[in-house]
């Protein structure tokens, strides 16, 4: 069993990595960098800015990989330290010192229009920005990990101690993050803030965010409740305490200093509506269970009335559910909901807060599914008939009811155990199109937004997740199966 879980562990790592870098080479050689701005309110606002606008492109390329950019006032700190009474001034001396320096350092040096103000950038080759890519993806975090010059007295360790603000917790010192390992009443319980993903920086759509924070962050109207701050002092506030990080000694303003007592000052909002990823996942797994819910009794009256017609009507109505394209399904019980179930036809009509927002979506993605669950069992047990245990269970009196329900069943329990993650999966990765059409906040949604968008790093951030899951998803399906019957020894299939 070690073997095989080993050996799939390492199949799945590399999966994940070839269908991530094969969409990152895609994306960042194929799509055009100029696009990145199509759709860019504030740069079109800036057009007749010159210097402003080339340091906006700048900026936007450097974080999203393109290239390396110095500023004006990093380029002259930088070749200061090896040329004293180096200055910014646009003239012959300093453009010679300038031009000098970049070349040897493989930097281009340019200017900006009005100004004449240096600066310097350096294209990253795509191998170089898949490596940096990996390489800064998991951020672990330690009390080592604060840089503050203003703060050297600064206490660097890890504590488990009882916290008045979050309880019990191991609370760090000289972290990014204060409180490391917390607990409270929201699933999963116990939540940590040592290991981080980091897939990088958001833009043109929800620019300067981090990605995992747009994407597992909660969305829609902040929610302010009244607080008690480390220093006694009670307001209404968003802020999500357990989220708080260091923040520089020079920059801590007057109010965080009179709400809290040490530089963990940086906080993240509560939101009343859940993540994107939360939301696709409930959709996804309850979609899933009232497929398998509708589709399997179904399929088993299917089975035992096999030519009868029961079977075939349900034939009839599988064929047509199949026929339909997925678009003109989705707008037709759309259609039936709305008008004739006073459901919304639209997720914001009631938003989060409202279970009726999320009946049509999930309903029609679960029953996507339905059709191929129906055919896939129906055949399995169809097969099953004719096995030798099915014989000896007519021969001992048993009836058709008993004989399908405690024996085929039974056994077709077995690859129906392995096949409910990788359903989860589909439904989640699945719902592109439903997320759309009624607009709901989810990661389905997000992709094609983020493709549409040129929001690059989204993108890429939602191939990895979804590869990630997916590939979970099968190593799950097989330790169900064998958890469901002994008889399976998976250890067998790693050699």
């Amino acid at each position: 069993m070690k073997r095989y879980l080993s050996f799939r562990i390492l199949r799945s790592i590399i999966s994940i990595f070839l269908v991530t870098t094969i969409t990152y080479g895609v994306i960042y050689t194929m799509v055009p960098r100029r696009n990145v701005f199509k759709d860019d309110i504030n740069y079109g606002k800036l057009k007749g800015k010159p210097d402003e606008l080339s340091v906006y492109e700048n900026t936007a390329f450097s974080k999203m990989g393109y290239i390396d950019y110095l500023p004006s006032n990093e380029l002259i700190a930088t070749v200061s330290k090896e040329h004293e009474g180096l200055t910014g001034e646009p003239n012959a001396e300093n453009t010679a010192i300038l031009e000098k320096w970049s070349k040897a350092n493989g930097w281009t040096l340019q200017q900006l229009p009005i100004s004449k103000a240096f600066y310097a950038t350096k294209d990253i080759p795509l191998p170089q920005r898949v490596f940096r890519f990996y390489a800064n993806m998991i951020q672990i975090d330690h009390p080592w990990k604060v840089k503050d010059p203003d703060n050297p007295d600064l206490e660097r360790s890890l504590r488990f101690t009882k916290d008045e603000t979050v309880g019990w917790a191991l609370v760090g010192s000289g972290t990014q993050y204060k409180y490391q390992i917390y607990f409270d009443k929201q699933f999963p319980f116990i939540h940590q803030n040592i290991v981080h993903l980091n897939l990088g920086v958001s833009y043109p759509t929800f620019a300067g965010q981090d990605v995992m924070e747009v994407v597992t962050g909660g969305q829609g109207k902040t929610d302010s409740q009244e607080l008690t701050f480390p220093t006694g002092v009670t307001a209404k506030s968003a802020a999500n305490l357990t989220t708080r990080q260091y923040q520089q000694t020079a920059k801590l303003s007057s109010k965080e200093k009179r709400l809290f007592n040490d530089n963990y000052t940086l906080t993240q909002n509560n939101y009343r509506d859940p993540s994107m990823m939360a939301m696709s996942f409930t959709m996804g797994i309850i979609a899933v269970l009232l497929a398998y819910g509708i589709g399997i009794p179904f399929a088993m009256l299917m089975a035992r009335y096999k030519g009868k017609l029961p079977d075939r009507m349900g034939i009839g109505l599988v064929t047509v559910l199949i026929s339909v394209p997925s678009l003109a399904f989705i707008y037709f019980f759309r259609f039936i909901g709305s008008n004739f179930l006073g459901l919304p036809d639209s997720f914001p009509t009631f938003g989060a807060g409202d279970i009726r927002s999320f009946i049509l979506p999930t309903v029609i993605l679960g029953m996507l599914s339905i059709s191929n669950i129906v055919i896939w069992i129906r055949r399995y047990m169809i097969d099953q008939q004719s096995a030798d245990y099915v014989k000896f269970a007519k021969a001992k009196g048993l009836n058709a009811r008993e004989i399908a329900r405690k024996h085929i069943f039974k056994n077709a329990a077995i690859p129906i155990a392995n096949q409910i993650p990788a359903s989860i999966i589909g439904a989640i990765t699945g719902a592109t199109i439903t997320e759309t059409v009624f607009a709901v906040p989810g990661m389905g949604k997000m992709l094609p937004d983020s493709i549409l968008a040129n929001n690059n790093p989204m993108v890429i951030a939602l191939v990895f997740i979804f590869t990630t899951v997916a590939v979970t998803s099968i190593l799950v399906g097989d330790l169900t199966m064998a958890m469901v019957d002994p008889r399976i020894n998976l250890a067998e299939r790693g050699e």
